[in-house]
């Protein structure tokens, strides 16, 4: 029988001594430990996924819970594999849990867009990431562990999003080199500047043989300057942008 701990319900024990039937023998039978595993999977994984569902993200409800549910199942196999006895040894009961971690990097990864100039869907990687670790957890028994996880994880995901929308909001200063072709006339460059709302401080231009180099010192919301690369790479007349940070 898998280990639980000492943390299974303390409901199930007192109706098992109602019944009359050994609570070892009914956990045995009936695999009450992992009936318990399952649904605190169920609960972890619904929760973070009504969540997603709720800012609309790819992995939703359903995705949360089968993934929080999988690792459960997984990781109690693992476990009980490495509780039989007899030679020769049956197998390793790392081997699952580390293919466990290798599986959701693939979900995960499936998740993650780019385009624009933006990377979108790290958070949800990140989110099926750690759903998955809930769901080893309790597999393994660890129900305190994975029920305080979970917690933590809701309160990073519900009330943390408007403290980093504020902080992408918040001013920044960066250095640009910006390399165009000779000739190219600096306010032809303000145009995309001014289209994202990026304040030049100052700029200075700087010729050479085969281009004209500026060097711009800007200033705007952090969250604008995800996108300036891109559009600035997009002009004719750009050979190429390199960001100095700020």
């Amino acid at each position: 029988m898998a280990p639980t701990g000492g943390r299974v319900p303390i409901l199930l024990s007192v109706a098992a001594s109602a019944s009359g039937i050994p609570w070892a023998e009914l956990t045995s039978t009936f695999r009450l430990d992992l009936l318990a595993k399952l649904a605190l999977a169920v609960v972890l994984g619904g929760a973070i996924g009504v969540e997603r569902e709720i800012k609309a993200k790819p992995a939703g409800l359903r995705t949360n819970i089968l993934i929080c549910v999988g690792a459960v199942l997984l990781t109690d196999v693992s476990v009980r594999i490495g509780l039989i006895d007899g030679p020769p040894r049956v197998g390793d009961p790392g081997r699952i849990a580390a293919q466990i971690v290798s599986g959701i990097g693939f979900l995960g990864a499936g998740t993650i867009m780019q385009g624009g100039g933006t990377v979108t869907g790290l958070t949800s990687a990140a989110t099926i990431w750690v759903v998955a670790a809930l769901g080893m957890a309790s597999g393994a028994g660890f129900y305190i562990e994975a029920a305080g996880a979970g917690v933590l994880v809701m309160l990073v995901l519900a009330s943390l999003g408007r403290l980093e929308h504020k902080i992408r909001r918040v001013r920044r200063i960066v250095h640009y080199t910006v390399r165009t072709k000779r000739g190219t006339v600096f306010e032809t460059l303000r145009d995309t500047l001014d289209a994202h709302g990026i304040i030049v401080v100052s700029h200075q231009a700087y010729d050479h043989a085969d281009d004209r180099t500026f060097e711009l010192r800007l200033t705007g919301p952090a969250i604008q300057f995800e996108t300036l690369n891109d559009a600035l790479e997009a002009r004719a007349d750009v050979l190429s942008v390199l960001g100095h940070g700020g």
